[in-house]
């Protein structure tokens, strides 16, 4: 994650996450600046995004932020952008164990770690 003063963008997120956002809102704002969006349309855009997508606990929030801030950064070439998301949703799921919301939420249940 990019730092910012000592802070990194996941620590933004967290902060916004725990400040009331949803997971892609948190996520998207924490990136949505540096590429000219403002925060009002950013928390617009990403706020069916959250608990799995408008609730139905599928694909996670964060993986969908992430992808709007990817598509953001590289979204002018479709490609590279696509090629991008793939990566980070590897590396997601390789490190959290899924990329669904349901499947995250037992896993986080079994672990006692939270989202």
């Amino acid at each position: 994650m990019k730092r910012t003063d000592n802070v990194t963008k996941g620590d933004i997120a967290k902060n916004n996450f725990q400040n009331g956002c949803n997971c892609a809102q948190a996520v998207l704002l924490a990136f949505c600046e540096d590429y000219g969006m403002d925060r009002d349309t950013a928390m617009m855009i990403a706020a069916s995004f959250g608990a799995g997508m408008g609730g139905l606990r599928e694909t996670c929030g964060t993986v969908t932020g992430a992808n709007m801030g990817i598509g953001l950064a590289k979204g002018k070439n479709k490609a590279e952008a696509n090629n991008a998301f793939r990566r980070f949703a590897e590396e997601f799921k390789s490190k959290n164990g899924s990329l669904i919301c349901r499947e995250l939420l037992g896993i986080r249940v079994k672990t006692r770690l939270t989202c």
